[in-house]
């Protein structure tokens, strides 16, 4: 991999000079009172913001929130994110109230060395996230404008073509930050270099979204435990009920092609956690994955599955997991993903934590972070790495 990283940049020296950092600061907001949830993301960028801070550069920030349609939305504003990262900076950090218009340019006009600037969300501007070349990199040259490096640290957003992650680095001298470097490097060793036995968790909702990973890891991992919503379709390729739990009946032929090639490898639920309704406050009991009641669905994994997970990652030298096993946001569902996390925990070799929803678990459990060897902040991304995919973001850094 030859890409140039932070360190690098810094050896050259930025005293003065503004560099434009791409951050992931895409947090949970709750919807009533717009705080973050979450400020893991945050804490992921501090490493590289502080090192060009002690450097002496002025740095502006750049990411996005959310999904908004290429025009403003208050609900997806990064106003609390700039409020956030200061108090972690401990250091102001001066907020632009739009990507780059005349908000931006002052902020950015006005910062010295070792200050910090945010900018609004730069999914607010259609030209960030165009099909569109043209469109895309008229953008591109306005973020651009703004600074004399670009360091991108926002791994999350790497496997997108858009403009802050494609076409900036372009157009400016590049390094990947601390955190995006990391993250390669974790990935890497799971893609080619894992220590026997390898381990995989899969959860989530739906086979669709993770039917490419399994496909890459089928041939390399020594067990693939499968749990969440996307078991039930295993389940069901297998001949089992599986009442009102989620269902893709179009997948149920892939399901079996995997279960024939992955024999003896890929392992799934014994007993699961069935319920009335999805509410927190439905009637549930745990049940064989033999005798899953027609008028029930399945919300979480039971204990007799933990219990042969924990003891199949026990033996493991190498750990990925992606996805948690169940509804683990509503407690009563909340036990399969505890245990099979706190069982990772245990673990003597290397584990990673494959970002999105697991990463949220971790955190949401009161689980020590520390515990884990690596927790990654892009969900899609890590996948799309481990799926041999070429990331639009870390070609850009290649080149």
């Amino acid at each position: 991999m030859s890409i140039r990283n932070l360190d690098d940049l810094l050896a050259e020296g930025v005293s003065g000079r503004r560099v434009l950092v791409r951050a992931d600061l895409n947090v949970p907001l709750d919807k009533e009172t717009g705080q973050i949830t979450d400020d893991g993301r945050i804490r992921a960028v501090l490493p590289t913001l502080t090192a060009l801070r002690d450097a002496g550069a002025a740095v502006v920030v750049c990411s996005h929130l959310g999904r908004p349609k290429g025009a403003p939305d208050p609900k997806y504003s990064l106003a609390p994110v700039a409020d956030r990262l200061g108090e972690l900076l401990g250091a102001e950090v001066a907020f632009a109230t739009d990507t780059v218009g005349e908000s931006a340019r002052k902020a950015v006009e006005q910062l010295g060395a070792g200050q910090v600037a945010l900018l609004e969300n730069l999914r607010f501007n259609a030209g960030e996230t165009s099909k569109d070349e043209t469109e895309r990199g008229a953008f591109a040259d306005q973020l651009a404008a703004f600074a004399e490096a670009y360091v991108d640290d926002a791994f999350g957003a790497v496997h997108r073509r858009h403009a802050s992650v494609h076409d900036v680095p372009a157009r400016l001298p590049h390094v990947a930050g601390r955190l995006v470097l990391r993250e390669v490097e974790v990935l890497a060793r799971l893609r080619h270099e894992p220590d026997r036995p390898y381990v995989v968790v899969l959860g989530g909702s739906k086979v669709s979204d993770k039917l490419a990973v399994i496909e890459a890891l089928l041939p390399t991992v020594d067990k693939l435990l499968i749990g969440g919503g996307m078991c039930f379709t295993f389940l069901r390729a297998q001949g089992h009920e599986v009442g009102k739990s989620l269902l893709e009946e179009e997948m149920l032929d892939t399901c079996r092609d995997l279960l024939a090639r992955g024999e003896g490898r890929i392992v799934l639920p014994v007993d699961v956690v069935a319920a009335t309704e999805f509410s927190a406050e439905a009637a549930y009991d745990t049940v064989p994955v033999t005798a899953i009641p027609a008028d029930r669905l399945g919300l979480d994994i039971g204990p007799r599955t933990v219990s042969e997970f924990a003891e199949a990652i026990g033996t493991a030298r190498t750990v990925f997991w992606n996805g948690p096993m169940g509804v683990f946001e509503l407690a009563p569902f909340a036990a399969g993903t505890r245990g099979i996390a706190e069982s990772i925990t245990t673990v003597k070799g290397f584990t990673v934590v494959g970002g999105g929803d697991s990463a949220a678990a971790v955190r949401a459990l009161g689980l020590d972070e520390s515990s884990f060897g690596h927790i990654s902040t892009g969900g899609g991304a890590s996948l799309e790495y481990l799926e041999g995919k070429a990331l639009p973001g870390i070609v850009a850094l290649e080149q």
